[in-house]
């Protein structure tokens, strides 16, 4: 079996093994629960946990909607009875409340990790790798009382880490007030992710990690669904947006700046924009398309630097998103405490190259905290950009670029200055996995330009054609 089919057959039986220990079966029917299926014989339980699996999916069944959207087109992998009992007697035997069971949600995580990794294509839809989250949550520094929020969840890595960052800082919430704690334990935790499969795993994921998942919406952020109040006044937002085609543009009537855009990324940006309280901060993953398109491209890049100070961005090296993009970056901004749209709140911008001349990373040569570590320096503690900074000039990887200079370039940000041995990072891949994603990926990329400028020519015929040759 796949490690998708694996993690997704554990979620069902680990859900129901988890409302026995918390004591909260209420909400599931009884023939159903924990001790039912493991006091059913065997030639019984497959029956049983099938017609489960159907019957927890069916809202007209069970009222609870975690409930219902873990369970929702549930099926079975599993055709025999005695593998399916060896499951359930193995998942019984975990000590739900000792240090094994406190370690369960960071090994539920470990195998999410190794289903994205199972595939190039899956790492795009599921994972962004733990080390950069680790970065961006320490960098921003979330703090008890904030709401924080994840508009493209996917299985939850930015909000559960964001969680243990200030359950570390608290001791465990314990130093918080009960009304803090409630507010941290029901409240503070907000996304959306609008891949059932994909939210499936989320809500598990959550739960594992005694994280409420009542503000997680099983939705598209692009639609009007992102312009519920519970998605707007963010203190923080920390997102790793899909970087495909979205097979048709956003809906919403807020997005008066990507509102005709057929890719994901840039209405993404615009939702952190308008999502964010005024004085929010944000850290977004984003293709180099980002930092260069004409067009809306240029038009969202000058919203963004009237709105917030984009005072950080961070030139990813190559080999972390094959799936996505060959090229990333990490925008760090912070909306204008002005609730009125300001001129140009943003005075400058740092770049980080962390891409240049840098080690080619993929599967042989994974990226580590080590490699992150003077970019975390250059950085400084400040979340909102603040902290006192050092051009390095020409030669070193970290430079200031002011607003003027970045208007003479038309608001491009697609700015290098240092100079590689090699003209492409790309040439130092091995790995045949990793040269065949880099190549699908610069395919798609070329349609996704071509598309791009059919789109501001106004023709829609092409535009049809393409899509057919992208599917």
């Amino acid at each position: 079996m796949t490690y998708q089919q694996y993690v997704t057959e554990l979620t069902y039986l680990l859900f129901l093994k988890m409302a026995s220990e918390q004591k909260d079966e209420t909400r599931i029917p009884e023939r159903y629960r924990w001790s039912a299926l493991k006091a059913v014989n065997e030639t019984e339980v497959l029956q049983r946990y099938k017609q489960g699996l159907i019957d927890l999916g069916d809202p007209s069944k069970v009222d609870d909607r975690s409930v219902v959207a873990i369970f929702q087109n549930a099926a079975t992998i599993v055709r025999e009875p005695a593998n399916l009992r060896k499951l359930i007697d193995a998942i019984d035997g975990l000590h739900w409340f000792s240090d094994e069971r406190d370690a369960f949600g960071d090994a539920y995580e470990g195998l999410l990790q190794k289903m994205a990794e199972e595939t190039k294509r899956g790492a795009g839809q599921y994972f962004t790798p733990r080390v950069l989250i680790d970065v961006m949550v320490a960098l921003m520094k979330p703090q008890p009382g904030e709401i924080i929020q994840d508009p493209a969840a996917g299985t939850g890595g930015f909000l559960i880490a964001a969680d243990a960052w200030m359950r570390d800082k608290t001791d465990g919430y314990f130093e918080l007030s009960p009304k803090q704690q409630a507010f941290q334990l029901q409240s503070a935790i907000r996304g959306v992710e609008n891949v059932p499969d994909t939210f499936r795993l989320l809500l598990m994921n959550l739960h594992l990690h005694q994280i409420d998942p009542d503000h997680l919406d099983p939705n598209d952020t692009l639609s009007p669904a992102g312009q519920k109040p519970a998605l707007k006044g963010a203190n923080l937002i920390l997102t790793n947006p899909p970087f495909g085609p979205a097979g048709g543009p956003p809906t919403r009537d807020d997005l008066t700046i990507t509102d005709r855009v057929s890719s994901y990324q840039l209405p993404f940006v615009e939702h952190v924009i308008r999502a964010l309280a005024p004085g929010g901060r944000a850290a977004v993953i984003v293709p180099d398309n980002v930092l260069f398109d004409d067009g809306r491209g240029r038009l969202l890049r000058q919203m963004l630097m009237n709105r917030c100070d984009l005072h950080t961005i961070l030139r990813l090296p190559t080999g972390i998103f094959y799936a996505q993009g060959v090229k990333t970056n990490v925008l760090f901004f912070a909306r204008s405490e002005d609730e009125a749209p300001p001129v140009d709140a943003t005075e400058a911008v740092w770049i980080y190259d962390m891409r240049t001349g840098a080690a080619t990373y993929g599967k042989t040569n994974p990226i580590g905290a080590a490699d992150f570590a003077d970019f975390v320096r250059a950085f400084g503690d400040d979340p909102w950009g603040r902290a006192e900074r050092r051009d390095r000039g020409e030669t070193g990887r970290f430079r200031r670029f002011g607003r003027e200079a970045l208007a003479a370039r038309n608001d491009n940000l697609d700015i290098t200055w240092l100079k590689a041995e090699s003209t492409d990072p790309e040439d130092g891949l091995t790995d045949p996995e990793d040269i065949a994603a880099a190549i699908e990926t610069h395919l798609t990329a070329a349609l996704e330009e071509v598309r791009g400028l059919v789109e501001e020519l106004g023709a829609e015929a092409p535009v049809a054609a393409l899509e057919e040759v992208t599917a």
